[in-house]
């Protein structure tokens, strides 16, 4: 899981592809590597991540970008997400392995 900023001039560019906004760092949303987003097909729906011990739903809203920064079979997630599962100083760490399932 990689930490992005899904708001207006965040680290995310574009808006979300799913609904063409910008979303705030206090919602659970997040953006799929290409195979996962599966062509938009998971766009709106929910998935469960599983790290640190807990888990935390999130919904998806976007596809990142698998040349640059976003490589296959990467969840990228938003501050919240990170704070829901009780990963502090994301910024820092960069990087942190979790598992997911749709909801």
């Amino acid at each position: 899981m990689t930490l992005n900023d899904f708001s207006e001039g965040g680290d995310g560019g574009d808006p979300s592809e799913c609904d063409g906004k910008y979303h705030k760092n206090t919602e659970r949303v997040v953006a799929l590597s290409t195979g996962w987003y599966n062509k938009g097909k998971r766009c709106h729906r929910h998935i469960r991540i599983h790290g640190n011990g807990r888990s935390v739903l999130a919904k998806v809203v976007d596809e990142c970008d698998t040349l640059h920064p976003c490589r296959p079979n990467i969840v990228d997630a938003s501050k919240a997400v990170w704070d829901a599962l009780g990963i502090h100083h994301a910024e820092e760490i960069g990087e942190y392995h979790v598992t997911w399932s749709d909801a």
